[in-house]
């Protein structure tokens, strides 16, 4: 970023002031679409803010229920709204941020074979029955019985449902194998005490994979490639996780393991070996012989989010609803099978808590709901001469750099100062804030460009703000 920057500075002058306003007419329009010659405007954003901390105290009902960092800040801001408890109304700036993460777990799992499915939150009760798992499940599954006295639950995750539907389809062969299946929907479980907002509450985002293989080795191999797809996409959003063996809980199987975010608010708690690649979760350990079972080194312990989880399930469910394929000997075989889970609103809210400052929300730059938040001087000021250069620089930025259409919002609050804007505007967490401030009254003109993730203030002329912000990476 400091090379980049030092380039943008020594970026030649424009034409004066004067000349970037001759002929200009600036258009004005309320939010709407992107597209040419249309701005996204923050007054018209549905974005309730309860930016006072006792506001935010009386969301949740009790100070006690509020004690985490992503939760206080996403309820400041108005990223979420309680709807009930461990229940939240997801809001614009989320959900923008949201279809993001999405389209980047999209890419990841396309890009080893993954097909994208969507099955249904209610799931039959002899599906569950099956495998055991109505019972085995106890409280956490949330149940219920349709007019007709038929049971269901609001599917917490889908192995039933999906090793069924495979099971379905009799004609499968080795040749077609392996088949990645995946989707993301909302999932439910009754927690018992619901808490940390989105960390862990009763309804929330889940990306589910299940694989279908021919054999044991064809399904370590395709264990190990989404293993390495969920490392790519967490490097990519700039987080540092940390893959632990796991226990296969109620899940089942032989193998698991978690990616886990360390955090002092974690739940989880893990050991890692600081001479070598060791790290596990305390529950599958010995806790009276805390050495490395690899290099006999000591183990560090420390407390962590898990923001993923995969298992080798082998054919636990494959046998049970008899899902088969022909192999190579043109005999019926059971599949191998696998399960891959990663909480998609928990990664937002774990990035949250991990990126940010005690007051100011810092997003992966990847998600940031918005790349750019211009601010334009206050109405009556000095600087109010400038004003439509901000409206010139927006429609420029829309029309030179592509990816940032759509990206790119006007604080037109005008009625506040510049710097209750900007107070705001570091409080959202846009990775690009421009101000057009009392320098852009000077020949050339010189916007303040604030680079969030990085701390950095810079004077820029128009020409190397278009510089800076053709760099930035969007999905």
């Amino acid at each position: 970023m400091e090379r980049l920057l030092t380039r943008c500075r020594a970026l030649p002058a424009p034409a004066t002031c004067s000349h970037q306003l001759s002929g200009y007419i600036p258009r004005r329009f309320p939010h709407c679409a992107p597209g040419r010659g249309k701005r996204l405007v923050l007054s018209r954003m549905f974005q309730p803010q309860n930016l006072r901390e006792d506001q935010v105290l009386s969301l949740e009902g009790k100070s006690d229920d509020l004690t985490c960092k992503s939760q206080r800040l996403m309820l400041q801001v108005g990223l979420i709204h309680p709807a009930s408890s461990g229940c939240y109304h997801l809001l614009p700036y989320t959900v923008r941020a949201m279809e993001k993460l999405v389209r980047v777990i999209d890419q990841e799992m396309q890009a080893i074979g993954g097909q994208k499915v969507n099955m249904p939150s209610l799931s039959p009760a002899e599906l569950w029955r099956a495998t055991n798992r109505w019972d085995l499940m106890g409280k956490e599954l949330l149940r219920l019985r349709d007019r007709h006295s038929k049971e269901y639950c609001l599917g917490p995750t889908h192995e039933e449902a999906i090793t069924a539907l495979v099971a379905s389809q009799k004609t499968l062969s080795y040749k077609q194998l392996p088949f990645l299946l995946y989707q993301v929907t909302r999932k439910f479980r009754d927690e018992p005490r619901p808490r940390f907002g989105l960390l862990r509450g009763r309804e929330f985002y889940m990306k589910d994979m299940y694989t279908f293989d021919s054999s044991p080795e064809a399904a370590r191999q395709t264990y190990s490639l989404v293993c390495d797809a969920y490392s790519s996409l967490f490097d990519r959003l700039g987080l540092r996780c940390v893959k632990v063996q796991a226990d296969v809980g109620s899940i089942g199987g032989t193998m698991s393991h978690e990616f886990q975010l360390p955090v002092d608010i974690g739940e989880d708690r893990f050991a890692i070996c600081p001479g070598c690649s060791f790290a596990a979760n305390v529950e599958t350990l010995d806790l009276s012989q805390m050495n490395c079972p690899a290099c006999q080194g000591p183990l560090t312990e420390t407390k962590g989010i898990e923001v993923g989880h995969t298992f080798y399930l082998g054919t636990k469910y494959s046998s049970v609803f008899n899902a088969q394929f022909i192999n190579v000997h043109g005999k019926p075989s059971l599949a191998e099978m696998g399960c891959y889970g990663l909480g998609v609103t928990r990664i937002l809210a774990a990035a949250i808590e991990v990126l940010s400052t005690e007051d100011c929300i810092r997003w992966p730059g990847l998600l940031a709901p918005y790349q750019v938040c211009l601010i334009p001087p206050k109405k009556g000021s000095k600087e109010e001469a400038a004003a439509e250069l901000t409206g010139h620089l927006y429609d420029h930025i829309t029309e030179a750099v592509p990816q940032l259409r759509g990206e790119v919002l006007l604080d037109d609050r005008t009625h506040l100062t510049i710097g209750n804007r900007l107070k705001d505007a570091n409080k959202f967490g846009y990775p690009f804030v421009i101000i057009t401030g009392k320098r852009a009254l000077e020949d050339p003109a010189l916007f303040e460009v604030w680079c969030q993730n990085t701390s950095e203030v810079v004077f820029l002329t128009k020409e190397a703000v278009m510089e800076l912000l053709s760099h930035a990476q969007v999905v």
